[in-house]
């Protein structure tokens, strides 16, 4: 079974994923890590050096190829979901959760780092809320589980996630391949 998390940037994807891979001894993927190591350098740059358009060609290739894996923790970058075409593939594919958090709380996770292009701008928590608002329907879309990520500890949302799923969830998350 693949679990496929999905969220704004800073919501936790990576982290509750790395988390919850340990805790059910899946391998863990990272979108964004796989295309860092297929274009030899980050995100960030290619962005800048090459456009959202080809990042986002590059990132639906990623998607289609490692939501083919059977077993697996993934964690998607934050515009995964814009094409409707990963959309489909990771709700087909994968057991998908969605860690919704509002864009105050993600503001103030991220607000000092300088690895997420779209939020370096003169008001990211502007640039937040927009991207909330823009990409809140696809994730829920896409979305089988929506955790509403709030205050608790990483601990305690893969306990969420995993009370969710229980023995009946995880064995409907494995039909969903």
């Amino acid at each position: 079974m693949l679990i496929t998390f999905v969220g704004l940037p800073g919501s936790g994807k990576s982290t509750v994923g790395r988390h919850l891979a340990r805790r059910l001894k899946y391998p863990f993927l990272d979108s964004d890590a796989v295309i860092e190591d297929q274009l030899g350098c980050a995100i960030k740059e290619y962005f800048e050096r090459e456009g959202e358009g080809r990042f986002r060609d590059h990132e639906e290739s990623v998607i289609d190829e490692l939501t083919q894996t059977a077993l697996g923790i993934l964690a998607t970058g934050g515009g995964a979901v814009l094409r409707e075409v990963n959309r489909r593939r990771l709700r087909e594919r994968s057991y998908v959760v969605y860690l919704h958090s509002l864009p105050d709380e993600l503001f103030k996770r991220v607000r000092h780092d300088v690895n997420r292009p779209l939020l370096q701008v003169a008001d990211p928590l502007g640039r937040l809320r927009e991207l909330h608002a823009a990409r809140d329907p696809f994730y829920r879309e896409t979305a089988h589980l929506v955790i509403e990520t709030g205050r608790p500890s990483v601990s305690a949302l893969v306990n969420t996630i995993l009370v969710q799923l229980g023995p009946f969830g995880l064995e409907r998350a494995g039909n969903n391949n």
